[in-house]
């Protein structure tokens, strides 16, 4: 069975973004001065063959820990869901 894992990699409110500063200054000196905080991050999406719901997420999971994420400085959220037939 097939699945499809959505990672939103962000990081730590404790710490700087610059990037996401930089953005939230350019939308503020184009009029959008509503726009209190910006902070950016990264999108990953998984596609994860296993045989049980469980077992992609445990291994989505060990994925994020391994690799995708420093724990240091960056956090994570994650969902799964079974792929059906076409396109995701």
């Amino acid at each position: 069975m097939e699945f499809v894992a959505n990672i939103v990699v962000t990081l730590k409110p404790s710490v700087l973004d610059p990037q996401g500063n930089t953005v939230k200054e350019a939308l503020h000196s184009m009029g959008y001065n509503s726009v209190e905080d910006v902070r950016m991050g990264k999108f990953m999406e998984l596609t994860i063959s296993a045989d049980s719901e469980q077992k992609a997420l445990d291994l989505a999971h060990d994925v994020c820990n391994r690799l995708l994420v420093n724990p240091v400085i960056e956090t994570y959220t994650l969902s799964l869901k079974a792929q059906t037939g076409g396109a995701v």
